[in-house]
């Protein structure tokens, strides 16, 4: 077998150090003049994804972009994911290249631009888009409401270590998710049907290599593996129940349905479900009960 070789690690490891797989997202914000402007990421994954009061995203850009800088002033933006069309990506590409105006890049821009539902200061969604998720900026942590664009030179310290100006040149931004919409066809691909043609066709994005080119690599059909975790039996599972909340009970035959979810979620699981009852008025939950919650579930994702 081949052996692994020392690597030096050097400024954006992610790419000039590694392979790393990253998205491909067309991120939106509102310019001075109130255009909407494009700017092209990969550096934006899932933040706060449980037990907190919203779910987040972290961004990383640099901190001159007209990306960051519409953030700082305006605290919006949205993120737009696109397909895997090799026009796509070629126009993505474009749309990254640092220096230009949003007027420069946005002039023969190939993406149809529609409004946003949630207010004229949001920008404008990419249509193309197999998702979008809109967002704001929670510029409370770490104070990070005190930085402000224009420093398009670079900031000087001190600086925030994870919100906001996070070196001379770089910013973090935790972008609280506001709302997702997604195309029905993949939708049906998360609610109802798990099934390969509903995956969206994802491109994946390996970064600016070699000095000269971006590299892509389009959508493979997904296959799926089964989850071995262990399940719980219906006593395990009735006695988690009966420590969440005494004002709602749940019948044997109601856990009997639960015994499938894997221990380590059993607790957040059976929390949901009685948040849930207690909004519908519901105090004992049979098998009937655990439909309807289910039900409800899905409709919260």
């Amino acid at each position: 077998m081949e052996k692994f070789k020392d690597v030096r690690i050097v400024d954006n490891f992610y790419q000039t150090s590694s392979y790393f797989p990253m998205p491909t997202i067309l991120i939106s914000t509102v310019a001075e003049n109130g255009q909407t402007n494009l700017g092209a990421y990969s550096l934006c994954f899932p933040y706060y994804i449980a037990g907190k009061d919203y779910y987040a995203m972290i961004l990383e850009a640099r901190n001159s972009s007209n990306t960051a800088q519409n953030i700082l002033r305006t605290k919006k933006c949205t993120l737009n994911f696109i397909t895997d069309e090799k026009k796509y990506f070629k126009e993505a590409v474009r749309l990254g290249f640092p220096g230009d105006t949003t007027e420069q890049k946005m002039k023969d821009c190939i993406f149809t631009l529609v409004d946003s539902e949630l207010g004229a200061d949001r920008p404008q969604m990419v249509e193309e888009s197999y998702q979008v998720f809109e967002c704001t900026w929670d510029d409370s942590l770490e104070d990070a409401y005190l930085d402000q664009p224009g420093q398009l030179e670079g900031y000087e310290p001190p600086y925030r270590n994870f919100n906001g100006i996070t070196s001379k040149f770089g910013a973090h931004f935790v972008l609280k998710i506001d709302k997702i919409w997604m195309k029905e066809k993949y939708l049906r691909g998360i609610t109802n049907e798990s099934k390969p043609g509903l995956f969206p066709p994802v491109p994946v994005d390996y970064g600016y290599r070699d000095s000269k080119n971006f590299w892509c690599c389009r959508h493979r059909t997904p296959y799926a593996v089964g989850i071995q975790a262990k399940e719980g039996d219906v006593k395990s599972v009735m006695y988690a129940a009966s420590r969440i909340d005494p004002e709602v009970t749940f019948t044997e035959k109601a856990c009997g349905k639960l015994t499938k979810i894997p221990r380590v979620f059993l607790k957040a699981a059976l929390t949901q479900m009685v948040n849930i009852a207690k909004e519908q008025g519901i105090t004992v939950i049979d098998e009937a009960e655990i439909d309807l919650i289910n039900k409800i579930r899905k409709q919260k994702r």
